[in-house]
């Protein structure tokens, strides 16, 4: 459990004004006592009402609730383009995604940032991706997320089909196309696919596992020694 959250649980343990003490805390949590009190330190430190010591419990004010989301214009504008970028250029999960994140940010910030945050003037455009990519970019993240392998078909720019079986590794965005980053079984290497040129993609069924030499981490680390950059999309 990240920090920020245990700091969030801890607070909605304390509402009502009743004791607890910091073993029961950390047994709900699952971390030490010694994390608790550390973490009540740090809580009552930026003003929340707790009350109470170690040894003996805390408990909370009545009335204390969590302030509202603030951002910047500049933060909300960020938020807006983000989901929109989402929206127009990944797949349609990732799009309905993006838009339900924006209705519970929405719903929590006051009024003000509301308005900014439907004022944002910031758009992405994206007249040239398809239904049919966009099925491609959701199934292939999915294989990428539970490591699952995947034979495609693959057209090059120059006409040429060829079959591979591929461990994918990661998608990434090119200003007009996707591509994808994987181990290539029949190559035996390192390959970058356009996304928008795969023709067919099924899943082969079963699952790989982290290999030394062919994870993502030393996909990146070939590209920086290679290129000194991200890794751009070449002929496979």
């Amino acid at each position: 459990m990240r920090r920020a959250d245990r700091l969030f649980q801890i607070v909605q343990q304390l509402r009502g004004g009743r004791l607890v003490t910091a073993r029961r805390l950390a047994e709900k949590l699952e971390v030490s006592e010694r994390t608790i009190y550390r973490d009540m330190a740090d809580l009552i430190g930026t003003g929340v009402p707790i009350e109470g010591e170690a040894g003996v419990g805390y408990l909370m004010r009545s009335g204390f609730d969590l302030p509202p989301l603030m951002f910047t214009r500049e933060e909300l504008a960020a938020l807006m383009l983000g989901a929109r970028f989402v929206k127009a250029w990944t797949g349609a999960d990732l799009a309905l995604a993006a838009e339900e994140a924006l209705v519970k940010i929405e719903a929590v910030l006051p009024e003000k940032e509301r308005r900014e945050l439907a004022g944002t003037g910031l758009f992405a455009m994206a007249p040239g991706l398809g239904g049919e990519v966009r099925e491609t970019f959701d199934r292939l993240d999915r294989c990428i997320r539970e490591r699952l392998r995947v034979h495609v078909v693959y057209e090059a720019l120059g006409g040429e089909s060829s079959a591979r079986d591929l461990r994918p590794l990661g998608l990434y965005h090119w200003g007009k196309v996707w591509t994808l980053a994987a181990w290539c079984e029949m190559r035996g290497d390192f390959r970058n696919f356009r996304v928008d040129r795969i023709t067919r993609l099924e899943e082969c069924g079963d699952a790989f596992r982290e290999e030394p030499g062919k994870t993502l981490r030393d996909f990146l680390r070939r590209m920086a020694e290679e290129h000194g950059s991200p890794p751009r999309h070449s002929r496979p």
